[in-house]
């Protein structure tokens, strides 16, 4: 089955949205009536649903498993590195559970996600993503893009250029 990078993002998407569309639908008031009332534009929800996980993902302290040569644990997948992160011990117990070796010790470190995203991802000399909570119900993948990353460790900002 792979690493799992995106188990569950599928469903969690939908679920930021549907939530984004009962936020909205709990803020606005009722114009059943009104003459051209405005639809709720979905795109727009699902952008906001996605930069608020994003801005809790920032805030949050995660670990970071290690390889054997000390350096942050990456994985290939889809042609790109991503750096395998965990909200919390049972998350990463999931993910190397799914990868047969639960039984082993994984050492990590403890990183706040701003500072991943900022400072560890642009000082890499390859382009790498984030890929929160791996093989578990609310993983989400942080692609190496400009608004994720900074633009000079972004595939669409200056170096890119």
């Amino acid at each position: 089955m792979g690493w799992g990078v995106q188990v569950g993002f599928d469903e969690e998407w939908g679920r930021l949205r549907a939530d984004a569309v009962e936020r909205r639908a709990a803020t606005k008031p009722s114009d059943e009536g009104a003459v051209g009332s405005v639809e709720a534009d979905p795109v727009a929800e699902a952008r906001e649903a996605v930069l608020e996980r994003l801005a809790d993902f920032r805030s949050r302290v995660v670990l970071v498993p290690l390889d054997a040569r000390g350096g942050l644990w990456t994985s290939e997948f889809g042609g790109l590195d991503w750096i395998c992160v965990f909200s919390d011990a049972e998350a990463l117990g999931r993910f190397a559970e799914a990868r047969g070796e639960g039984g082993r010790e994984w050492t990590y470190r403890r990183v706040v996600g701003a500072r991943l995203l900022d400072e560890l991802v642009p000082a890499l000399d390859f382009p790498c993503g984030v890929a929160w909570n791996a093989a578990g119900p609310d993983g989400m993948v942080l692609p190496p893009v400009r608004g994720i990353v900074p633009d000079r460790a972004a595939l669409d900002g200056e170096a890119a250029a």
